[in-house]
């Protein structure tokens, strides 16, 4: 995502309009990503896959927009052509700034020199110095997508855990030409249906059972990327 984010303030952005997004900013983004609660609508459309951050360690759920590095099938023209929008692409130009400081608190931010925002096109942020109903609204969406994003870095642990996510390579057909594609975690059928029962019902206490097949489904998403990348050609 572009653009830098900075406090949301009545005082200085009073006057600040948000208007439709067009993707430019996702326009070459090839995953995105996706909290848990996400997968079972994004899932009919992108390969859901899981991605590790080699720094911490901590491992991330991304949808998969297009088969190579700045590849993004789903937006042409600055229309999302899928029917599911990831929650990370609706909140945009509006973020979360956080403070490791302190913690378990989030305020809203805006990125000003986005395009979607201006003084005089789209919907106000402000009236007076309430906020309007579209600022709430979007504040509300902000806040729920970072509870289910805090959650499912947690699920995501345990899964790594129990060693449910091993390394793949993805190999698909583009009109005939193989594309591995690399640095994928996808979840093991083979140790998934080797645990024991009590570790399986916990699985399923956790809701887990539903984003896991919901993953395992999607990966036939591949050859749609497919698909597409060749009709767009």
């Amino acid at each position: 995502m572009s653009n830098q984010i900075t406090l949301l303030e009545q005082a200085k952005h009073g006057e600040l309009k948000v208007t439709a997004s067009d993707f430019a900013h996702v326009a070459e983004q090839h995953i995105v990503p996706v909290t848990l609660h996400e997968i079972s609508r994004a899932a009919t459309e992108y390969p859901i896959v899981f991605v590790k951050n080699s720094d911490t360690g901590e491992f991330q759920a991304v949808a998969m927009l297009g088969l190579k590095p700045g590849q993004n099938l789903s937006v042409k023209d600055g229309k999302w052509l899928g029917l599911y929008v990831p929650a990370v692409i609706r909140d945009y130009p509006l973020g979360l700034v956080l403070n490791p400081d302190v913690k378990d608190k989030v305020w809203i931010g805006i990125r000003e020199e986005a395009k979607e925002v201006s003084k005089t096109e789209g919907q106000a942020l402000f009236d007076g110095e309430k906020e309007t109903p579209f600022l709430e609204a979007r504040k509300k969406a902000l806040i729920e997508h970072f509870e289910q994003d805090q959650a499912t870095r947690g699920i995501l642990g345990f899964l790594a855990e129990k060693e449910l996510l091993i390394s793949q390579t993805l190999t698909v057909d583009v009109a005939g030409e193989k594309r591995n594609i690399n640095g994928l975690y996808l979840i093991d059928e083979q140790k998934l249906n080797g645990l024991s029962d009590e570790d399986y019902l916990d699985l399923k206490n956790r809701g887990l059972l539903g984003p896991i097949f919901g993953h395992l489904g999607s990966l036939n998403q591949v050859n749609r990327l497919a698909r597409m990348e060749v009709l767009g050609r």
